[in-house]
């Protein structure tokens, strides 16, 4: 008695190359994902421009005169936290568009122009696909603000701590002893030594804060290896 044909293994089935429709179809995706890459990176450059802004603003306050309080100064890395987090809001969409329009020059238009098959039914599509299915940050708050500290915001801060301890130690006069040091920092009735110690801890805070974040970005590249768009 014959055996019963054998079940084709789908996994072992030859991949579909593209046809002329689809890859028409791809390409207009690829536009539109570029478009959207392009306005959130516009909304990027529009919070940086902020943060520098704000930055100018306080410089230029605290030395104004020889009684400019070197106040405006600590605020200022307030408020620039704050337009960080914003703007790590914003790269989480950013991201995800151009992790999309990376996966498809890496995977489909490369090898197009290299002169190899390109496949429907391999693991670029599907998982291309499952994002536009089920859409979703590729990054999470913390790595976003941690990618855009190390990009752009770790120099901010490094100018406004350079811009306040140097208004205490050289403005309006050097320095003559650590006692005038703890008078020109006080804040009414802060001590100068807290104020001090605090500027100290935030800066040190956000440089920590940058190395975790980018060791937790290479582990993950490690554990990725391949596809490096998504994620």
């Amino acid at each position: 008695m014959s055996s019963p044909e054998a079940t084709p293994d789908p996994a072992a089935a030859p991949p579909r190359p593209c046809s002329a429709a689809e890859i028409g179809a791809i390409a207009h995706l690829y536009r539109g994902e570029i478009y959207r890459s392009t306005v959130w990176r516009t909304r990027l450059d529009s919070t940086t421009n902020w943060a520098v802004l704000t930055t100018g603003i306080a410089l230029s306050a605290t030395f104004s005169s020889v009684q400019a309080s070197p106040l405006p100064m600590a605020l200022v890395g307030l408020i620039v936290t704050m337009f960080l987090l914003l703007e790590a809001r914003r790269y989480r969409y950013f991201n995800i568009w151009r992790a999309r329009t990376r996966l498809l020059e890496t995977d489909f238009f490369t090898p197009m122009l290299r002169g190899e098959s390109v496949a429907m039914d391999s693991h670029w599509s599907r998982l291309l696909a499952d994002d536009l299915c089920r859409p979703r940050y590729h990054v999470s708050l913390a790595r976003a603000a941690g990618r855009r500290l190390r990009r752009t915001y770790a120099w901010i801060f490094l100018i406004q701590a350079l811009a306040y301890y140097g208004k205490l130690a050289i403005h309006p006069e050097p320095l003559h002893s650590l006692a005038d040091l703890w008078a020109r920092a006080a804040v009414g009735p802060i001590p100068g030594q807290l104020m001090v110690i605090a500027g100290v801890v935030f800066h040190l805070g956000w440089m920590t804060f940058a190395y975790v974040t980018l060791r937790i970005d290479q582990r993950a590249w490690r554990i990725r290896q391949s596809l490096i768009a998504i994620g």
